[in-house]
Formats: C-alpha cells, structure tokens, sequence
C-alpha cells in the first residue's frame, strides 16, 4: 500500500518512504490511500481473540501487501508484550488501562512498533538513521526505551524546560548510549516546530537520514488502533451506544480510535478531551480552527497549541467537517475540574486516575450527562498516576507506591544539553554534534 500526504493527495510513497521520512516534504502528513474494512465476522469474534490475535489481523490488513507474515508475527510480538486491561469505574463507565507497558504509558505501544518496523525496513542498509523527537513528556521516554540500543539509530529528543514532570524527565535523560536529550527554553510547540523545520532543511537532508517518532510517522500512530479493538472486545455485551473518550493533546491518540472505527469498529462516538489547550474543542463546537500557544497544566503531555494531527483527523473523515463534528464531540477542563474529577472518583470508586485519564474521564461524564441512559463508555487512562506523584498525591492526600521499574529511572543521573530556542542553533548541534 501507498501513503499519501495530508497537503497533497498526488503525492504518494510507499511504506518504507513514508516511516523512513516521517513528514511529507510538503509539510503534510502520511496516510493510507485505502483503509481496509474488516468483515463483520470478524468484528463479531472480536470477543473471542486474543491481543495478539486481533493485531495480527488487524495489521495484516494494514500492512500485510508490504510485509511478509513472518515480519507481521515478529512486529506484533514485539509490540503487544503487555496487557490493556478494561476496569470497571462505574456503572457504564469503563478505564482502558494502557499503562502496563515499560515506560508506564499508552505511548510505549506505538513506540515499541515503530522501532521495530524501522529495524525490518532498514535491515542490510549501512546508513544510519536519526530519529528526531519533540516530546511534552510521554513520547521522550517511550521512545527512548523503545529505541534504546537499536542497531544503526540515534534518537535526539528535544523536550520543553521545566515543563515535564521530573519522572518523565528521568525516564529519557538518564539512559545515554544511543540516546541524546535536548532541554530547549520554551515550550513543546517550539520543539515541534524546530524537529519539522530539521526535516524540511534540504541542506540538512543531504548530510543525513533523518525521521520522526511522533505520533506524525504513521509507524508510531497505526499501531494505536489496535487497543481499541481490543478494549471493544472486552467490553460487555450492550445494546447502549459506545462513547470513547481521549484525554488529547496532540491527537494521534484520537485519530488512531477514528482510524478503527473507520476500519469497522462500531464505536458511535468519539470524545476529545483537552485540558486548557483546547483549539479543537472550540473548533468542534463550530469556529475555525486556529492554534494558539501552549498553556502550561497539570496534565502537561497535553499541552499542545497546535496539534499536529488535526489534519489527519479531518483526512480520515474525507474533510467533511459536518462529518467530523457530528462523529467527534469536545470538551475541556481546567486544573481545578481535573483535580476534582480526580477526588471523587477515588472517593466513590476507590480508583486512582493520573491528571490525563481524569481529564479524559470528565469528558465522558460530561458526554452522558448530555445524553443519560444512551451511551457505555470508555476512558483512555494513558499513564500510571505515579508519573505524576507529586499531583496525584497532593490531590488525594496520599502517598503512591511507585512501581519498582519507576523508582529504577528515579535513581538515574540526568544527562542534557541546554538549547536555545533557535532552529539554527538546532542545525548546528545536528551538524557538529551528532557523529
């Protein structure tokens, strides 16, 4: 299968170009020119499957024109190593628990898939392949211990300063080998426009292979989709409609959910739910969509002014934007109702929800409220709350346990390099630093 771009549909590449490269040269963003639909048998026998039987299946659809079965098996393999389990909170309102993987985030599925894609794609070349990362906090370290020791890849991340919790801080700049951080003076959006600003330099280009690990290389956002086939199978049987919310920031996260109910998952309704950045909530309740800067929150790997996958979102409803807003629904809360979302649920349910899964909680709460006894939903709960100790803690007035593979990356020495927020100061580094 080809992968065309978001600003261009004429311009076409095949798998290998489009994980390789990352971002169009046009600025846009690749997608599959056909998205399979799977038979309604095999939807049906959903509950039925084993993860790794639904990703083998899934992504043979995706993938399988491309890669050979053995390279299907071994790619999901590598991948689906843990488990996504569906917990009950309340009545009709279930957590999608995507935090038991190594670096206790949702993020570690599509970054464990996409370095080995990119292992299989570049197995026999001699080049070496440089994996450029903004990261608002999750990303840096699922990346970095996805790719971490890989064969011929060096990842550079690029993260905002004191703009991280000082655990996701750890979990990417204490690992070295391959790995190199950047600690840049501003704010995610910066790191995001010097990474695309690296991939566009013609000049840079030509001295090196550079590529994304962004939720923008269709090899770290395909492999999400996968989850929510399995969340479905695993949700009890009901004639309600099913609501998924997301808590969102750069929406890769939604728009794999939209890429499966596209491929034929019935899911009626999707929720996209954003701290204070929320320029597609406003957007999905009628205004243009304009990006903003970034507004610093509690729920930091959400603070995003200008998500790069809004257009994906629009490609994969054919940029049918009455389509896109009656599909999608939008809500956005500030610290204070993330906080208190928080408190009562683990007051009346005993459950502890990191600021990124309340958020995405108090969406869909919000939603059923809006339409009482329709809907069964999910929430997407993206990190495990020790990741966020410090707000967690104080909120609930307790103290977390941190998982031991937590405490592990704690007891690491940080290692950076400051960087101004300059893109040539960017290219230098690249050029002179980067051996």
């Amino acid at each position: 299968m080809n992968f065309y771009s978001t600003n261009n549909p004429k311009h076409s590449v095949s798998l290998k170009e489009s994980v390789i490269r990352g971002l169009a040269p046009d600025q846009g963003l690749y997608m599959p020119e056909k998205i399979p639909v799977l038979s309604k048998d095999f939807i049906q026998d959903l509950p039925n499957l084993s993860f790794l039987e639904i990703g083998y299946h899934v992504i043979t659809e995706l993938f399988g024109e491309d890669l050979t079965k053995e390279q299907i098996k071994e790619l999901v393999d590598h991948t689906l190593t843990f488990d996504a389990p569906l917990v009950k909170v309340e009545e009709d309102v279930y957590s999608l628990e995507l935090f038991h993987g190594p670096t206790l985030a949702f993020k570690d599925f599509g970054a464990r898939f996409c370095s080995k894609l990119m292992s299989i794609l570049m197995h026999g070349e001699e080049r070496n392949v440089r994996v450029l990362v903004a990261t608002s906090g999750d990303t840096g370290s699922a990346v970095a211990n996805g790719f971490y020791k890989v064969p011929n890849v060096e990842v550079i991340i690029l993260y905002p300063k004191g703009k991280v919790s000082e655990l996701q801080e750890k979990q990417f700049t204490t690992l070295g080998e391959n790995i190199t951080t950047l600690e840049v003076d501003g704010v995610f959006d910066d790191c995001q426009k010097m990474v695309k600003e690296a991939f566009l330099d013609k000049e840079l280009n030509e001295k090196m292979l550079l590529t994304s690990a962004n939720s923008i290389n269709i090899a770290r956002w395909i492999p999400q989709c996968l989850y929510y086939f399995y969340a479905y199978s695993r949700l009890p049987k009901t004639d309600k409609k099913i609501a998924v919310s997301v808590p969102s920031g750069n929406f890769g996260n939604l728009g794999a959910g939209i890429l499966a109910e596209r491929m034929g998952l019935p899911i009626d309704v999707f929720i996209a739910s954003t701290n204070l950045n929320n320029v597609v909530p406003d957007y999905l309740a009628g205004n243009p969509f304009i990006s903003k800067s970034s507004l610093q929150t509690i729920s930091n790997s959400m603070d995003v002014g200008n998500p790069s996958n809004f257009f994906r979102l629009l490609a994969l409803y054919d940029n049918d934007e009455k389509l896109f807003r009656e599909k999608v629904k939008g809500f956005y809360f500030e610290d204070q109702d993330t906080k208190y979302g928080m408190l009562k649920v683990k007051e009346n349910s005993n459950y502890i929800m990191d600021p990124h899964g309340a958020v995405g909680y108090l969406g869909l709460r919000n939603f059923r409220k809006q339409n009482p006894d329709q809907y069964i939903g999910i929430f997407l709960e993206t990190a495990h709350p020790g990741k966020f100790r410090n707000v967690v803690e104080e909120t609930l007035g307790l103290k977390l346990e941190l998982p031991e593979r937590l405490e592990k990356f704690m007891k690491g020495e940080k290692k950076t390099t400051p960087l101004k927020n300059d893109y040539q100061e960017f290219k230098k580094y690249l050029e002179n630093v980067v051996s």
